[in-house]
């Protein structure tokens, strides 16, 4: 079985002026459409069995809509998705509250495009409340390549963040991109053994052999196999990992252990 953890879709009626985008700002060409049936047949085509979609809320106005999005597709053609919160919401309580009541696993930030540090107060009271209700955050770490003049998540911001919430933060934050995107030696440094998950997306062809070392350290049951798509190509994905040779019981981790464990609370 494999969950890809990471993945984002986008509403049929803008997927393709927002991949467009995307693609001018970052300067990297999709692999897919960008859509949910894209997602859905490169799934099929890839031999992935769930994948976790990731939406991101780039205004507070935009939250109601994209959690009714959330909620009414979760589960359905085994895509599963995280809830949306922005850190400027004059109303995150009663957000979370509805992200937990609609049974989804989580909720996801960008500070990047959501323009906060990820150790700024306002994120820290969301993520607060986040973990209170047992939800866990997904956050983008690392550089952003769309953005690559500031920093807003760094290795250093992560271990403020897991200071300020004294054990609350505990394995229910996930960070993407193997802890930090073109980041591998600072979180060879300060991010292995803390008590956080992983994901793989976006990074295993840029760097392999530090993805290796990072994953190795850092534990198989604390990483979570993921792509980006339509950022990047899930077959091209699996086969980087299993070409890591780690061994059959660290890939049933990585490939979908620590993911059921998430998304099913098993």
């Amino acid at each position: 079985m494999i969950i890809d953890f990471h993945t984002h879709t986008f509403p049929d009626a803008i997927a393709e002026k927002t991949i467009a985008y995307l693609t001018e700002k970052g300067g990297i060409k999709p692999y897919r459409e960008g859509t949910l049936s894209s997602l859905i047949e490169n799934m099929r085509q890839s031999g992935v069995d769930v994948s976790v979609a990731l939406p991101v809320v780039t205004n507070p106005r935009q939250e109601r809509t994209v959690n009714r999005v959330s909620r009414e597709n979760n589960g359905k053609n085994n895509v599963y998705f995280a809830g949306g919160i922005h850190p400027d919401s004059e109303n995150f309580n009663e957000t979370l509250d509805t992200i937990k009541s609609s049974g989804l696993f989580g909720i996801k930030l960008h500070p990047d495009y959501q323009g906060v540090h990820f150790d700024d107060p306002r994120y820290l009271r969301i993520m607060r409340g986040a973990f209170e209700r047992g939800l866990y955050v997904i956050t983008h770490a690392g550089w952003d390549i769309a953005y690559p003049d500031h920093l807003h998540c760094s290795p250093d911001m992560v271990l403020n963040v897991l200071r300020e919430l004294k054990g609350l933060a505990d394995n229910r934050l996930i960070l993407a991109h193997l802890g930090g995107y073109e980041m591998p030696d600072e979180v060879l440094q300060k991010l292995i053994g803390a008590p956080v998950y992983m994901d793989t997306a976006a990074v295993l062809r840029l760097y392999p052999e530090k993805c290796r070392e990072i994953i190795l350290r850092h534990g198989a049951d604390k990483i979570l196999f993921a792509s980006d798509s339509p950022w990047d190509s899930q077959k091209d994905y699996i086969e980087i990992l299993k070409s890591f040779r780690l061994g059959e019981e660290a890939e049933e981790k990585i490939f979908h252990l620590n993911a059921e464990r998430i998304l099913f609370q098993t």
